[in-house]
């Protein structure tokens, strides 16, 4: 009547320590029928078996890269009749009840990415979802668990995103402004709650630019013609980075409005529609469109970067440890997650930064309206190649904490929303 052990805590639905005969039924219906489909993903040359070549360019495509060594001896593992294939039979009867999170299939399950961290800056590249997921609508609760954890990481960290912004528009050699001294002005002008100043609407672009990206992505993946499930690295930077910028473009009018109400004085705006109509009377609607083209270049070195160093590290663990375990578990993730946002966000921090000044350059009074290159130029003549990276340390500050908490408003999230896979 109960069955105890690994399994059961994977087929337990009412979560009372014990699994009963029919919990156990349902369990191997729906992990056959995901056998099923991932059988039928492997076995390219529709031959009803699966050869090493096949496990190979299948982790491929998912951008998970092993030899033809390691995949021989996935094979071997699971080949009973020493044929080097596998047949149904033998791939079902091998992981039918072994728990799910030791299954091939599932690895990439654990590498969730943009979906699970939030470091301010959205430009990463989306998250691929399988096909059971898109079934059961496991995506779309995916993604709102992810807008909520970035929602509470944005919140927590909004303090050190205005003295970074503060410090890219008003930073200079003369104006040398530390950590310390910046939140010190910050409180000293507007009392603590001025230390979130552009956090509402910091918050508010999140549902619409990840629901478009995510739209966008889909869209393109279909466009380009893949009717593979995932796309390799190459066509998901191409895929993600052109998503990004149809996200970017609609709703970069809230970029600026965020820089504004940052950099606002007290009593300068009411709020963010007051905020809108005045830069509307004032400078036009091309005021919500500064600094459009460098935000728009810094998508491509920060997805690049931020996938590749990614991919990279998530492979280097799989190779060493991938045949222990799938689960790479939580300070893996955040470690991996952590490097390559840092990395996407070095390499794009100077387009960012002349953004700012874009966006920010109406509100200081006796600046010239400068173009991008005019302002590169200005910098690096006043104050050094330095100056390209002002800001850069309390932006630094906040990557650690907003990973963090990111990542454990969205797990418990998850577990609210009924997702049952990572």
């Amino acid at each position: 009547h109960v069955f105890r052990g690994g399994l059961s805590t994977y087929a337990d639905k009412d979560l009372d320590g014990q699994m009963v005969f029919e919990e156990f039924v349902n369990y191997l219906q729906d992990h056959e029928k995901d056998l099923k489909l991932v059988f039928k993903s492997l076995d390219r040359r529709r031959a009803g078996k699966i050869y090493s070549k096949e496990i190979m360019e299948s982790l491929q495509d998912l951008g998970v890269h092993i030899s033809q060594q390691h995949a021989e001896k996935i094979l071997q593992s699971m080949d009973k009749n020493g044929t080097m294939t596998i047949d149904w039979n033998e791939w079902s009867n091998d992981l039918l009840l072994q728990p799910k999170e030791n299954n091939i299939p599932e690895i990439t399950l654990y590498w969730k990415h943009s979906t699970l961290f939030d470091v301010g800056e959205n430009l990463m590249v989306p998250d691929d979802f399988t096909t059971e997921e898109k079934l059961t609508g496991m995506w779309w609760r995916h993604l709102v668990a992810g807008g909520g954890a970035g929602a509470v990481s944005r919140t927590f960290t909004a303090p050190l995103d205005r003295l970074k912004v503060l410090m890219q528009v008003h930073g200079s050699s003369s104006n040398n402004m530390c950590i310390m001294s910046g939140l010190t002005q910050m409180i000293k002008e507007g009392g603590m709650r001025s230390l979130w100043r552009g956090n509402g609407m910091n918050i508010v672009k999140i549902a619409p630019e990840t629901a478009l990206k995510f739209m966008a992505y889909e869209q393109i993946k279909r466009l380009i013609g893949s009717d593979k499930e995932t796309l390799g690295i190459l066509e998901r930077f191409v895929a993600g980075s052109m998503a990004g910028v149809i996200a970017q473009s609609t709703i970069y009018p809230m970029e600026v409005l965020k820089t504004r109400l940052a950099l606002r004085k007290t009593g300068q705006y009411s709020g963010i529609s007051d905020c809108a109509k005045k830069m509307f009377r004032r400078e036009g609607l091309g005021a919500f469109y500064k600094g459009f083209i460098p935000n728009m270049m810094g998508i491509i070195p920060y997805a690049g970067i931020d996938l590749a160093v990614y991919e990279t590290l998530k492979n280097s663990w799989l190779e060493k440890c991938g045949t222990k375990s799938t689960d790479p578990g939580v300070l893996v993730l955040l470690g991996c997650g952590t490097v390559s946002s840092s990395c996407g966000q070095l390499a794009s921090y100077p387009l960012a930064l002349v953004r700012t000044r874009m966006q920010a350059q109406a509100m200081m009074e006796g600046s010239p309206h400068m173009t991008m290159s005019g302002l590169f130029k200005q910098i690096i003549q006043t104050e050094g190649a330095t100056g390209l990276y002002r800001g850069l340390a309390p932006n630094f500050l906040k990557v650690i904490p907003a990973v963090s908490i990111s990542y454990v408003v969205y797990e418990n999230l998850k577990m609210s929303l009924g997702v049952k896979s990572r």
